[in-house]
């Protein structure tokens, strides 16, 4: 059974493009034309050992608003189709990831109810800028529109952290490993993981 999704969206504010392989390797290859949020992708698609392919040509000479929330629409929406019926994953999956002074827990649930709890940041990460344009409040921005299109409920706590740029990369890898449990195939389970029968 093939676990993957190829999604294109266009719009007057971007143009985007995801391929996306949950039974892949951690291959990536991203380009959003926001530096840092391709370093998050990266390390996201790696991390879950999806492979991965984001090409964004958004209108960054505004901001990177549009560019960053489009591309996790259209990342959601893959996510969604590559799972298909969800017959034989785990379903839940939780992480608990440390970059040097950051420690961020993540716990994720593909029940098919998008939920996203985001806490834990320091006071002040929201206006901080990570390389050229990436803000911090868009870091809570692309977990809550992940959760919706993917119909996954997220939650995301921020433990500890100081470094903004190790505070965000912290919690990409955290959810990375926690999806990776969370849609892994279990051979003990064979049917939909649900007493419903539908996720």
């Amino acid at each position: 059974m093939s676990r993957t999704a190829r999604i294109e969206r266009q719009t007057k504010e971007s143009k985007v493009l995801v391929e996306l392989d949950l039974d892949g390797s951690g291959r990536t290859d991203v380009s959003t034309g926001v530096g840092f949020y391709d370093h998050m992708l990266t390390a996201f698609g790696r991390h879950a050992l999806f492979d991965l392919t984001v090409q964004t040509d958004g209108d960054t000479h505004i901001d990177a608003h549009h560019t960053v929330e489009d591309t996790a629409i259209v990342l959601g929406d893959a996510l969604l189709e590559a799972l298909g019926d969800k017959s034989g994953i785990r379903r839940f999956g939780d992480s608990l990831v440390p970059l040097d002074e950051s420690l961020v827990q993540c716990a994720v649930d593909v029940s098919g109810r998008p939920y996203c709890v985001h806490v834990g940041e320091p006071e002040g990460q929201e206006f901080v800028s990570i390389g050229d344009a990436y803000l911090g409040s868009l870091t809570r921005h692309v977990f809550e529109t992940l959760a919706h299109h993917a119909q996954i409920a997220l939650h995301v706590r921020v433990l500890s952290g100081r470094d903004p740029h190790h505070i965000v990369e912290s919690q990409f890898k955290a959810v990375a490993r926690a999806l990776r449990d969370a849609v892994a195939l279990d051979p003990r389970e064979t049917g939909v993981p649900s007493t419903k029968g539908l996720l």
